[in-house]
């Protein structure tokens, strides 16, 4: 049996840095770096967004067939495969992109107690014979990390059953299971409320092509919450640059709020996110999102997956795939339901929000830092 082909994604420069706002939103500046797990996460969210189209670099190498037959030897494997495994996809990649997915299988490793072998895989990975290696580990479930663990499943038999985590946005029609690093609109607009309670409107602007399952589950959660969701469609970049000044300009500033959601059409960085932050700061309307790196650039607050949490999750759910076994796939996509909380408090004074030092505390992340 061959070895795996040599070539790794890495990381040949580092992820370019978000285009600032104008000027008139000072928010956008100073503010220091994501500490820990949240660091992880914001690198993640670029890489899963797509700039990590990068050169490759020869010089570090994917995990091979013969390193994983070796592991095959091993007395504790030998003993578990009557019983069947889960196995780990991760793309293969070089920090800081690789510490979110390492915290993912940190939470596996901790709530399963079944044997887990991660396998770093990159974007040219020899399909039938991964097949062929995990079908010999006895493989039952795999948890396919980031886009990259996920492309790396498409030549995998039938019956290995498929969890998908770490990864940005999936749509409907790629009908999987698992988890996305998007958090539920529910605990966004809940976090919202509390901070806000006269609020009683959201304003969104989305591609329902990236979208649309996403925003069937904010229309309940806003429900649910006694708001309302004014959902605009806009497929190019062009109509939302369109629709966020209109919008903007006749929102209330005390009754409405702007959410940005994980969509690369309507929220695209270079050129949308600076126009919605000037526009927000300058009518003083309060923005939220789900992209933590907002907050650094004057968002009001966002949410971060906890990435090991999301790991135990995703444990438990392969534990319960392990004991009835179905379909891979099966459209039972989630949101981020295990999160964490970093707010703006210049941005929360522009909006007329003071925020004590135990309210503070209910935050996981605070700027700018003292």
């Amino acid at each position: 049996m061959g070895a795996l082909r040599r070539a790794a994604v890495v990381l040949a420069a580092a992820v370019a840095a978000s285009a600032h706002a104008a000027t008139a939103v000072p928010t956008t500046t100073e503010l220091p770096a994501f500490p820990g797990d949240a660091r992880m996460t914001a690198a993640l969210f670029a890489f899963e967004s797509g700039f990590d189209q990068l050169p490759l670099r020869g010089d570090v190498r994917p995990i091979t067939l013969a390193q994983l037959e070796d592991q095959l030897r091993r007395p504790d494997v030998q003993a578990s495969i009557g019983k069947g495994t889960i196995a780990v996809l991760y793309p293969n990649v070089d920090m800081p992109f690789r510490a979110a997915f390492i915290s993912m299988i940190q939470g596996i490793e901790e709530r399963t107690r079944l044997p887990v072998r991660s396998y770093p895989v990159d974007t040219r990975v020899d399909s039938a014979e991964l097949n062929s290696t995990l079908k010999q580990n006895g493989t039952k479930v795999v948890i396919a990390l980031g886009r990259q663990g996920l492309s790396a499943t498409a030549g995998l038999d039938r019956e290995i059953s498929v969890l998908v985590g770490g990864v940005l946005l999936l749509s409907d029609a790629e009908n999987v299971a698992g988890i996305s690093l998007t958090p539920d609109p529910a605990l966004l607009f809940a976090r919202l409320h509390s901070l806000l309670p006269d609020l009683k409107r959201v304003i969104v602007v989305y591609n329902p092509k990236n979208s649309e399952w996403l925003i069937k589950l904010a229309r309940e959660a806003a429900r649910s919450q006694g708001l309302e969701l004014a959902a605009y469609v806009a497929g190019d970049m062009a109509r939302a640059a369109q629709l966020y000044p209109t919008l903007i300009a006749a929102a209330d500033a005390r009754r409405d709020a702007v959410w940005l959601p994980h969509d690369s059409t309507t929220v695209e960085e270079s050129t949308i996110l600076p126009l919605v932050l000037r526009e927000t700061w300058n009518s003083g309307v309060p923005l939220f999102s789900s992209n933590v790196l907002h907050v650094k650039k004057g968002a009001l607050f966002a949410m971060v997956p906890n990435n090991v949490e999301m790991g135990r999750t995703l444990a438990s759910s392969a534990i319960s795939l392990m004991s009835e076994p179905r379909k891979r796939g099966g459209n039972g996509l989630s949101p981020s339901r295990t999160l964490q909380t970093a707010i703006n408090l210049r941005t929360a004074s522009h909006v007329g929000l003071q925020i004590g030092y135990q309210q503070q505390r209910s935050f996981d992340f605070v700027f700018p830092q003292p």
